[in-house]
């Protein structure tokens, strides 16, 4: 069973609690005026962010919390998620509400698709969708928000409903997941952490950490791997000092750092150049990595020791 922590008011204990945990700060981007290249800071002023959430976002949220969807007798299987299936649902999320891809997922289930699949296949190829869309100028803050959030709701749900088997083994391996520091985008965070969770690993998700708070909840827990998101530029002098700094503060004298997301798979060398022992295209073969090189740990795994 998973821990997620975030900061201030958002901050959780426990997997499945019904609030969102999406927060994206979208930059300036290109072609719009004055932009030079997208940022990973929010390029509104801090008032017009709160009129947006407040008189947009949220209404729009309660809308969606008020409709609910009836469990269903579903029952996932092993199969993946079909290739083109998957490019004609990315865009669903800017048209329809949570509840409404949920039925569109749930039939997907139904089907004898695998959960794994539905996240890293379906719902990951939808956010990188979203992504796209706002790079290339086709949706604006509020459509982009809402769509992640309702892709997270998504995950939510179908994780409350088939939640990870309990692992047989008593000597469970445990990971941290979070983003790079200065990071917002927290969905492949998420995304990965619940990829593990369902392969029996011991998991934590730290949203927005400051770098003082991720180094300091790695010196105080067992961590075998920390696995970190990288959507935006991050100089590499600035995540290779990370990088040092988590693996002297460890527990763990055989800490592994995986590093993924959009700026590695664009750039594989990041992860020679920064000093981390792997990354993957997604967080399957995150998974199937991080199984190779961790090894089963002597003594069971508690984040709390």
């Amino acid at each position: 069973m998973a821990t997620v922590f975030g900061a201030g008011a958002a901050k959780r204990a426990g997997r499945g609690e019904n609030a969102p945990r999406t927060k994206d700060g979208m930059g300036t981007a290109p072609g719009r005026p004055g932009a030079a290249r997208r940022e990973c800071t929010l390029a509104f002023p801090p008032a017009a962010v709160d009129a947006l959430i407040s008189e947009q976002i949220i209404p729009r949220l309660l809308m969606a919390q008020a409709h609910s969807v009836p469990p269903r007798d579903v029952t996932p299987g092993n199969l993946t998620v079909d290739p083109a299936e998957a490019q004609r649902f990315a865009s669903l999320p800017l048209q329809l509400e949570a509840d409404e891809l949920l039925v569109v997922v749930e039939g997907i289930l139904a089907r004898g698709v695998s959960v794994e699949s539905v996240f890293v296949d379906l719902l990951a190829t939808s956010a990188r969708r979203l992504g796209q869309h706002w790079e290339d100028d086709d949706c604006d803050f509020v459509d982009v928000t809402m769509g992640l959030w309702r892709l997270q709701e998504v995950m939510r749900e179908v994780t409350m409903r088939f939640p990870p088997p309990r692992s047989a083994l008593a000597r469970q391996r445990a990971a941290l997941f979070a983003p790079v520091p200065g990071d917002v985008h927290s969905f492949g965070a998420l995304m990965v952490e619940e990829v593990f969770a369902r392969a029996g690993w011991q998991t934590e998700v730290l949203i927005e950490p400051e770098r003082k708070e991720l180094l300091q909840h790695i010196s105080a827990h067992s961590v075998n791997l920390v696995g970190l998101t990288i959507s935006c530029d991050c100089p590499n002098a600035k995540l290779a000092s990370l990088i040092s700094a988590m693996r002297s503060v460890s527990r763990s004298p055989d800490l592994k750092i995986f590093i993924g997301g959009k700026m590695v798979n664009a750039n594989p060398a990041l992860v020679d150049e920064v000093g981390a022992d792997g990354s993957a295209p997604d967080a399957c073969g995150a998974l199937a990595l991080a199984e190779r090189l961790v090894p089963m740990p002597a003594f069971p795994a508690a984040f709390d020791v």
